[in-house]
């Protein structure tokens, strides 16, 4: 299969099946998704990032050698939510490695800090900041700061998620 023209330029979920089935699990495979994932800014990147999401439900270990390649793309000005969006929630789900561990904080706090972020990106930040916390408990201080600032005026999603992670932060 030639993932990039398979990869359509309108959502559709049969042909996302398709591809995921495809993947299987074969990082080689994964590969040629993440090829396609990095050129650009796209529809094919933001759908394959919704791919490759995904894939990482099921074998979360393929996103492993991508980890600092990923926060480095989020680096780049004017990323369409799609790929700020999926990247964030991999990056929720995987153990970032310790010499990341700032990158990813720096990114993740400027998101929950954007005002005009959407909700899924803060909420997933959040996520990843609480993971990060757990090995540097300084950041913990600062993101109780910054959840319990914005919980008054954020979206319902944004409060659930922030309820549940200052509750753990309490503990």
């Amino acid at each position: 299969m030639n993932i990039k023209e398979a990869i359509p330029e309108r959502f559709s979920k049969e042909k996302f099946a398709i591809i995921i089935d495809w993947i299987d699990g074969n990082s080689a495979r994964f590969d040629e998704l993440m090829t396609v994932f990095f050129e650009g800014n796209s529809r094919k990147n933001q759908h394959a990032a919704n791919i490759m999401s995904h894939c990482i439900d099921h074998w979360s270990f393929l996103v492993l050698p991508y980890i600092e390649k990923m926060l480095l793309n989020l680096k780049q000005d004017n990323l369409h939510d799609a790929i700020k969006r999926n990247t964030i929630r991999v990056l929720q789900t995987v153990e970032i490695p310790e010499e990341l561990h700032g990158i990813a904080a720096d990114i993740c706090f400027q998101y929950l800090s954007n005002h005009e972020e959407a909700v899924a990106i803060k909420a997933f930040s959040m996520t990843v900041l609480f993971n990060i916390s757990k090995h540097y408990p300084e950041l913990k201080t600062e993101l109780k700061f910054i959840l319990e600032e914005q919980l008054p005026y954020q979206s319902p999603g944004f409060k659930s998620r922030a309820l549940k992670i200052l509750r753990e932060l309490r503990v």
